[in-house]
């Protein structure tokens, strides 16, 4: 099988001192700064010519990885709002290349303390399957990784609703 050409897997591991270059949790910068390697910049660039509805999220390590999500985080996994979802069946949703690779990155964030961005394709539970961005940041109390916090959006184009 081929591997997808479009959208280009953008998957990499940032340190916490660059978070703002990232993301600022509650608004999303224009594309041209969702990613500041510069080929990257480019696929962002055109991939975001509209502004996409962000998600934010939360997984509270410490409290046995609940999840907290916006309106667009439900929207974007076709799960009605307010309902409770344990991350493993959020994971269940994700292809199993990109589980695979979330969980490395995810796992390489809480122990390093690093923040990653990556392309992951899902299998939303109402909806076809599509492309979303997922950028995370871990939230530190002390030496101790509590929270993973972010935001996560519909690729446009990935053959999925651009809200």
């Amino acid at each position: 099988m081929l591997k997808p050409t479009h959208p280009l897997p953008v998957h990499h591991s940032w340190p916490l001192y660059e978070r703002d270059r990232f993301f600022e949790l509650g608004r999303l910068h224009h594309g041209d700064t969702l990613d500041p390697i510069p080929d990257v910049v480019d696929v962002a660039a055109r991939l975001l010519p509209v502004r996409a509805r962000i998600g934010q999220w939360e997984c509270d390590l410490a409290d046995d990885n609940r999840l907290s999500w916006s309106d667009e985080v439900y929207d974007i996994f076709g799960i009605p709002r307010r309902a409770v979802v344990a991350r493993e069946e959020a994971a269940a949703l994700y292809a199993e290349g990109s589980r695979a690779a979330m969980e490395k990155l995810r796992a390489y964030a809480i122990r390093h303390r690093r923040g990653f961005t990556l392309d992951v394709e899902i299998k939303p539970a109402q909806a076809p399957r599509r492309w979303m961005r997922l950028i995370a940041a871990p939230v530190c109390a002390g030496d101790d990784v509590v929270r993973l916090q972010g935001l996560k959006f519909i690729v446009p184009g990935s053959g999925g609703p651009e809200f």
